[in-house]
C-alpha cells in the first residue's frame, strides 16, 4: 500500500520558495529568529525537566535523540546538537536540506538532515526522547493523523513540544494583517487562518494522539523592546505545549 502522509503540497512549496533565506536574519525567516530564543528557552526547560538534566553543563542532552520536524534550515537543530543530542532534523521540502546540511558543517555540528515525513519516519519504526514540532501542525493537510505519526515517533515517557498560532480575531490582526501585509516579515500567503488551531483544540488533538498534554505556555511578542517571552496567561496568538508518551 502507498505510504500515507498529511503533508499538503502547497504549504511544502511556500517554504521551498524561501529556502535560500534561512539563516539571514534580516530575511524572510526574521520573524522565527527574533522567536528563537523564547522558543529555546521553553524547549531545553521542559527537555531538562522530563530527563532530569543540568542545563549549566557542557552537554546537558548528551545520549538523548532528537527529532527536529519540519526543521527548515535548522535553526533549532543546531542548538539541540549544541548541547550535545543526536539530532535527526527532518523536512518535506527538499530545497531546506542542504541549506541546513551547509549550514551545520560550516558551524562544525554533526546533524542527520532528511527529506522525509514524520509518517515515514514513524513507518521506519524511528523513536526519539523528544520530538520538536514548532510551527508545523498548522501547515499540514490532517493535523490528527499527523499528531499520532509525531505519537509514534516517541519512546514512552517521550516529550513532544508543539507550537502553533491560535484562531481568532487578534491572531489574524497580528500573525497576518500585521506580520504578512503591513510589516511584510513573511511573504503574503504564509499562513492560513482557517488552519490555526485554538489550545484547547490542540489538546484535544493531542489526548487524541495518545500523548498526555502536561504544559501551555503563550509566546508574546513586545513591539518596544522587539522580544518574545513566556506567559502562562496570554495564549491569544502564538504558543507552545509539552507532551508525554506515557
Amino acid at each position: 500500500m502507498p505510504m500515507q502522509t498529511t503533508i499538503d503540497p502547497a504549504e511544502v512549496a511556500k517554504f521551498e520558495a524561501m529556502a535560500a533565506e534561512w539563516w539571514d536574519p534580516n530575511g524572510k525567516f526574521k520573524p522565527l529568529h527574533v522567536m528563537n530564543p523564547c522558543r529555546l528557552d521553553y524547549i531545553t526547560t521542559q527537555i531538562a525537566a522530563e530527563y532530569g538534566r543540568d542545563l549549566s553543563a557542557d552537554r546537558p542532552f548528551e545520549g538523548l535523540r532528537i527529532l527536529d520536524i519540519g526543521c527548515g534550515g535548522g535553526l533549532l537543530s543546531e542548538p539541540m546538537a549544541r548541547l550535545g543530542a543526536t539530532v535527526v532534523g527532518a523536512d518535506a521540502a527538499p530545497r531546506n536540506i542542504p541549506v541546513a546540511k551547509l549550514h551545520a558543517e560550516q558551524s562544525g555540528l554533526t546533524i542527520d538532515y532528511r527529506n522525509t515525513t514524520a509518517e515515514a519516519l514513524a513507518d521506519a519504526g524511528e523513536q526519539f526522547d523528544a520530538v520538536l514540532n514548532m510551527e508545523v501542525v498548522e501547515h499540514v493537510a490532517d493535523p490528527a493523523a499527523y499528531l499520532r505519526a509525531c505519537h509514534d515517533l516517541l519512546k514512552p515517557g517521550g516529550i513532544m513540544l508543539c507550537s502553533t498560532l491560535n484562531r481568532n480575531a487578534k491572531s489574524f490582526a497580528m500573525a497576518i494583517v500585521g506580520a504578512e501585509w503591513v510589516m511584510r516579515w513573511l511573504p503574503k500567503g504564509t499562513h492560513d487562518w482557517k488552519k490555526f488551531i485554538t489550545p484547547d483544540e490542540l489538546y484535544a488533538l493531542i489526548r487524541g494522539a495518545g500523548l498526555d498534554p502536561v504544559d501551555r505556555k503563550g509566546m508574546v511578542f513586545n513591539p518596544i523592546t522587539w522580544r518574545w517571552s513566556l506567559s502562562a496567561r496570554d495564549l491569544s496568538v502564538n504558543y507552545v505545549t509539552a507532551s508525554i508518551r506515557r
